[in-house]
């Protein structure tokens, strides 16, 4: 695997089709689902079939345990823009999150060529906009009330939050030491 797919812990494997009942499972789990707007399991099925897509399962460790997957957009945008479509990961609390953000953004600058990697989260994931903003990310704007919440028991909307990383950023990251070695 290359080095921006890898670290000791933590890999990125590109998703078969096998994969994808796992996915499903992982996305509409109920620790996740109030944070993500679940795809059908054909969604899925486009995203790992259509080349401007990047579909990984997330592996932990020697044994490559499943911890989740991710969805990256735009791989082949003529202007260099490469969105986190998603990242969905089972375990909480473990780092996981930080060391997955740090492999995708060597993956979208390194070997996407991307001039601007961006997202969206929604604003009541507090947790994750902790993570983007001290990985970098600058916040652009607010898409207010733009999702429908789709929690059990919920009746009402989220705003979505975009946030976004350019290259000579991550370039004046690594050059400061804010960013893992290559």
């Amino acid at each position: 695997m290359s080095d921006s797919t890898s670290n000791p812990r933590l890999s990125l494997r590109p998703t078969m089709l096998s994969d994808l009942e796992f996915v499903v499972a992982v996305e509409t789990d109920s620790a996740n689902l109030p944070f993500i707007t679940p795809w059908e399991r054909t969604q899925h099925e486009g995203a790992v079939r259509f080349p401007d897509f990047r579909h990984f399962i997330v592996e932990l460790g020697p044994d490559f345990e499943q911890a989740g997957f991710v969805i990256l957009q735009g791989c082949r945008n003529p202007h260099r823009s490469v969105e986190l479509k998603r990242l969905v990961l089972q375990p909480k609390g473990r780092g996981l999150g930080r060391e997955c953000v740090r492999l995708l953004k060597r993956m979208a600058f390194d070997d996407l060529h991307a001039h601007r990697f961006w997202l969206d989260v929604k604003a009541l994931n507090q947790r994750a906009l902790a993570l983007y903003r001290s990985e970098g990310f600058v916040e652009e704007g607010c898409l207010r009330e733009s999702v429908r919440l789709m929690a059990p028991g919920a009746d009402g909307y989220d705003s979505l939050i975009v946030m976004s990383m350019l290259d000579r950023e991550f370039q004046a990251r690594l050059a400061l030491g804010l960013e893992p070695g290559r």
